[in-house]
């Protein structure tokens, strides 16, 4: 059995999982890459591949001073390649993704899909979709990802695996082609796997809100943003568009544009705000 995740977190609950029911062991692979941000047009050939991977290594990467930072590689086309090799060789092998309601599972699970067209009946979907989970404490609540799961919960949910349907493979491709087409800079969830797409800037507002008149490292704020925002994305992807909010001098700074602490942001100072507007 051939597990899909997408978070690095989820397979560890998962794995969790497998020590206490046998039926759901198997190998994890994990898609690493965040679709639900950066260009995605073309992503079916391998310039659009090449294209994504450059963005991703001098927008993003190279802003936030990713040397400082322990960055996993992405090859998801070579995951690919190994899960279908396990198919070929072994005819009885089947995949299970595991999904929940966040933008950046659908937008995975939209990816992915589109690659496993030829092994209908071979792959099982466990979509999440606005499902009732017990935590730790015993109370009912409704995840948003799946490593927020106990990993108890895990062998309840097994039960909703089914079948992605010959139709849904038809549907679901269409769907990412047309998701591609439109090569948005954010794309969000609406609900069931309805995904929108949003320019680069979507997050910027939300973010700026956590920026103070006192100064505070950038992974202060971006901390502030992911504990509190609805719609979430990556460190790395808001580190870059608060720096890209700085290159416009929207805020004040001091320290070394590169990494989560190297250096502090605050509001501008309404001296400095009547000069800019020529008070």
């Amino acid at each position: 059995m051939i597990h899909v995740v997408f978070n690095v977190a989820d397979e560890a609950v998962l794995k969790q999982a497998m020590e206490m029911d046998p039926d759901v062991q198997g190998e994890v692979f994990i898609v690493r890459d965040d679709y639900a941000v950066g260009p995605v047009e073309m992503l079916m050939s391998s310039e659009g591949q090449r294209m994504r991977s450059q963005w991703w290594n001098e927008t993003v990467m190279g802003s936030a001073g990713v040397d400082q930072v322990d960055v996993p590689e992405v090859d998801d086309v070579e995951t690919v390649k190994a899960m279908s090799h396990r198919l070929e060789q072994d005819e009885s092998e089947s995949i299970w993704i595991w999904a929940a309601q966040n933008q950046h599972d659908v937008c995975g699970y939209f990816w992915l899909i589109s690659q496993l067209s030829s092994y209908t009946g071979r792959v099982q979907i466990l979509y999440l979709n606005n499902l009732p989970f017990i935590n730790e404490k015993g109370q009912i609540f409704y995840p948003n990802w799946l490593h927020q799961i106990p990993a108890r919960e895990f062998i309840k949910a097994k039960k909703l695996a089914r079948p992605v349907t010959s139709s849904e493979f038809e549907l679901d491709r269409d769907e990412w082609l047309r998701i591609c087409a439109s090569n948005a800079g954010v794309r969000i969830l609406e609900g069931g796997k309805k995904i929108v797409g949003h320019g680069f800037d979507y997050f910027d507002s939300e973010l700026a809100r956590h920026v103070t008149t006192e100064p505070q490292k950038a992974g202060k704020i971006i901390h502030g943003f992911l504990s509190k925002a609805k719609d979430k994305t990556g460190d790395l992807f808001l580190l870059w568009r608060l720096k890209e909010m700085l290159a416009a001098e929207k805020f004040d700074y001091t320290g070394e544009l590169r990494g989560l602490k190297d250096f502090e942001v605050k509001r501008k100072t309404a001296a400095a705000v009547g000069e800019q507007i020529g008070e």
